[in-house]
């Protein structure tokens, strides 16, 4: 069976970030997230033997989903320093590894691996979707998982595979209501509010009992705690809103860089240029 590795580029190149904070080249130029994600990929190819591996960035806002609600992401404040001028070197270092990648103005990283993972989910295929991001879980099924990455609070956790199974541990909902089970509680890191005063417990209580949101808003009369009843009936628009923000586009059209035997000309110039010597060992050793 193939096994295919669809990268979520902006939450991976957040956490190479974070993860190493003191790196920079003799002028100053900051070098973490390049070796952070060097670091990040290897580690992956050693530990998860990809056929394919396809990283997807985020590009200039999600216009539809800001349609929906202008608020949308605006907690989310301007990029940290060193962030956007090592993201450019990130793209270039992508490539030069052999990896497809892909972005496309105004449609999200989220959204690319959906619609590139309706292409490409075959019976003799298993896709690893990586990335922490909550929404994605809507797309595990028996060929599809989640790989998360180690919690940058708490990196010894280590990386964590959400199969079916794993999801209704985590979440208390099988995959296939992710959906809706986000569509009750609201989304955080998205600025998406949830149904005012309704938790993840009563979240699963409620698609447990009814099995969909829709079931949950034709049942409002009849919801426990009974305090949510009237709040369901008059929130209604607000829970199908939300789920139209939550869900990921699988139609999108585009046209990726596909993968390619790695460029070790390309690869050796991005780690000069950045004074990364032992990476640069590394890659010969790795690719020589």
């Amino acid at each position: 069976m193939r096994k295919i590795l669809l990268c979520d580029g902006h939450n991976l190149a957040f956490r190479a970030f974070y993860g190493i904070r003191e790196l920079s080249r003799s002028d100053g130029f900051p070098t973490n997230m390049i070796h952070g994600w060097l670091r990040t990929f290897w580690r992956l190819e050693d530990d998860y033997s990809p056929d394919e591996i396809w990283v997807f960035f985020d590009l200039g806002g999600c216009p539809h989903r800001e349609e929906i609600l202008p608020e949308y992401k605006a907690n989310r404040g301007s990029p940290p320093d060193g962030f956007a001028e090592q993201l450019a070197w990130v793209k270039q270092l992508t490539g030069y590894l052999g990896y497809g990648w892909a972005e496309m103005q105004g449609i999200e990283a989220d959204d690319l691996i959906a619609s590139h993972l309706r292409k490409t989910n075959t019976e003799d295929t298993l896709t690893l979707i990586v990335s922490s991001d909550k929404d994605l879980g809507q797309l595990i099924s028996p060929r599809v998982r989640q790989l998360l990455p180690p919690p940058t609070a708490n990196p010894r956790i280590g990386w964590r595979t959400l199969d079916e199974s794993g999801v209704a541990e985590k979440f208390g909902v099988p995959a296939n209501a992710i959906l809706d089970y986000l569509s009750i509680i609201g989304d955080q890191s998205d600025n998406i509010p949830g149904l005012r005063g309704v938790g993840p417990k009563t979240a699963v209580k409620w698609l447990s009992e009814y099995g969909t949101l829709e079931k949950i808003i034709q049942n409002a009369g009849r919801l426990r705690p009974k305090r949510f009843c009237s709040l369901v009936y008059e929130q209604s628009e607000l829970l199908m809103r939300n789920r139209k923000l939550v869900r990921l586009l699988e139609g999108v059209d585009f046209q990726p860089v596909v993968p390619k035997p790695v460029d070790m000309v390309g690869l050796e110039k991005i780690l000069l240029e950045m004074e990364m010597h032992k990476s640069l060992d590394d890659a010969r050793i790795r690719y020589c």
